[in-house]
């Protein structure tokens, strides 16, 4: 039987293209991003009631794509080319160019594996082109994994770290490869499963190995099996819900991201929760997260 749960909104406002939600657990804090907001925000999250108060902003000059946090609570942050380090005083620095300067497409997604290396993909705007990219950051230098998508979006491993999932928006695919935490290795990529209603976006995995998985343009997320079995699904009042991570000191409360974006004229006044954040309670837990590692 497929569970059912159904996500509130969290009152923490309403962004353009709410993505990449994050939880800080050494600093009890939320981190997300709104990408064509340009902005990093982060808030404090009440557990009890599911409530998120926004606190504060890192604002950027362009996009504001993915984020991931080091243990002393600096970010690493993908802007719409490159990767830029924020230091605690505020210092900015650029320590890796992804894609060519003036290039049509962005960066998108992002996620930091078992060893604390950051991954990043980009996207198309046009949605067509199959030649945008997924590529693991090493220590300053870029090592290509993906060189034919369309657009990358959600990554998440298995709970022994040995495995990679990655989402190709577009063919509505979600990808599997063996990966090597040790190194950051990885075996040929195959297709796990695919969606036949809604695109999938975002992507988490809970401590059981099941993958969540935001379904933009459907209204809700899926819990889902490695090979792809349905088995749960949490309504979101939002048609276009773009991802999710567990949070908490627990990791068992599910943050959710909205987007107001991609709406044709006159819908959108038809869902006045989209752009929101939502939390719901759920009979999973999350895998603890790791802190980006600037050595490697």
């Amino acid at each position: 039987m497929t569970a059912t749960y159904t996500a509130r909104p969290a009152d923490a406002g309403v962004f353009q293209l709410g993505e990449g939600p994050l939880w800080d657990p050494g600093r009890e804090r939320l981190l997300w991003v709104d990408i064509e907001g340009r902005a990093v925000h982060r808030g404090d999250l009440d557990v009890a009631t599911g409530a998120i108060t926004a606190t504060g902003a890192w604002e950027f000059g362009t996009e504001a794509c993915a984020v991931a946090v080091a243990a002393d609570g600096e970010l690493l942050v993908a802007e719409r080319e490159t990767l830029t380090r924020v230091a605690l005083d505020g210092t900015r620095t650029e320590i890796a160019r992804v894609l060519p300067a003036g290039a049509p497409g962005r960066l998108n997604d992002g996620a930091v594996d078992p060893a604390g290396r950051f991954l990043i993909g980009s996207l198309d705007p046009g949605e067509r082109s199959g030649t945008e990219v997924l590529v693991r950051l090493d220590a300053g230098d870029l090592t290509v994994l993906d060189a034919d998508l369309t657009l990358s979006n959600g990554l998440a491993w298995s709970p022994a770290g040995d495995r990679l999932y990655s989402i190709d928006t577009i063919p509505r695919t979600v990808w599997v490869r063996d990966y090597d935490p040790a190194t950051g290795a990885t075996g040929e990529r195959r297709e796990a499963f695919r969606l036949t209603d809604g695109f999938p976006d975002g992507m988490c995995a809970d401590a059981d190995g099941n993958l969540w998985i935001a379904v933009w343009g459907g209204g809700r997320v899926e819990r889902r099996t490695p090979e792809g079995r349905l088995l749960a699904t949490v309504a979101v009042d939002a048609p276009h819900t773009t991802s999710m991570a567990f949070a908490g000191p627990d990791l068992d409360l599910l943050v959710i991201t909205t987007a107001t974006t991609g709406f044709a004229p006159g819908e959108l006044a038809a869902h006045p929760h989209s752009g929101r954040l939502f939390t719901a309670r759920v009979d999973a837990a999350g895998l603890p997260g790791t802190y980006w590692n600037p050595a490697l």
